[in-house]
């Protein structure tokens, strides 16, 4: 496939691209919003194109079969470039993907996108309600859809340990870009992840056992759903 990844100079979307790159069947296209930003890319013999998400960027779809969306406006950002990036955008994005019938759409969210708006932080509150009403948007398509709700992020050496399901109340805690990076990946090709909405955490489970544990019935030694 040649996946089209859309936020490809962030800290999980630089990752995301050059393990595409390097340990996968399949071809990465960097989607990035500056000229500046394509050298990095190129000089590894990775494809770009230039596109924006605040403008028309459809151009940025022909071609290709499959998307990351792992773009986000960042912390420092008002509520109005969040709500123009992380959900406007990627709504967006998912529509171009439906119209060019697109066979995978894997979703970069946030851990808590779907708690009750009165459980989110107030100074979070737009952030949350941007990423949950993409989510919502994704889910309602008939695209092979992952969404992958990592918890707070760090930037600590990849654990290669994760727990990787869906909410509970008693889930919470971290995990390194580097791990979120390498989940997605390797789940690109994994049919078990179709149509579910998982949060991510460091956990006890390497990355490949917790990737095959996805919808298989609970037990006391499987936590992973």
């Amino acid at each position: 496939m040649n996946i089209l990844v859309i936020g490809a100079n962030g800290q999980i979307g630089s990752k995301i691209v050059n393990k595409i790159h390097s340990n996968s069947p399949h071809d990465a296209i960097a989607m990035v919003r500056k000229e500046s930003q394509k050298e990095q890319f190129e000089k590894k013999g990775i494809k770009t194109v230039l596109a924006d998400l605040e403008e028309d960027f459809s151009h940025a779809f022909e071609g290709n079969n499959a998307v990351v969306f792992a773009a986000g406006s960042g912390g420092d950002t008002g509520a109005d470039k969040t709500e123009a990036v992380d959900k406007e955008g990627a709504q967006k994005a998912i529509d171009f993907a439906v119209r060019h019938k697109y066979i995978r759409f894997m979703m970069i969210s946030a851990f808590g996108a779907d708690f009750n708006p009165n459980e989110w932080p107030e100074e979070m509150h737009h952030y949350y309600s941007a990423k949950s009403a993409a989510d919502d948007y994704l889910q309602q398509t008939n695209l092979n859809y992952t969404i992958i709700k990592p918890g707070m992020l760090t930037n600590d050496s990849p654990k290669n340990k994760v727990d990787y399901g869906e909410r509970t109340d008693e889930r919470s805690g971290s995990i390194p870009r580097a791990d979120v990076a390498e989940v997605l990946v390797k789940s690109i090709d994994a049919e078990n992840t179709y149509g579910k909405s998982l949060e991510l955490l460091s956990g006890n489970y390497s990355i490949e056992e917790a990737i095959e544990q996805i919808g298989e019935p609970i037990s006391e030694n499987n936590f992973i759903r």
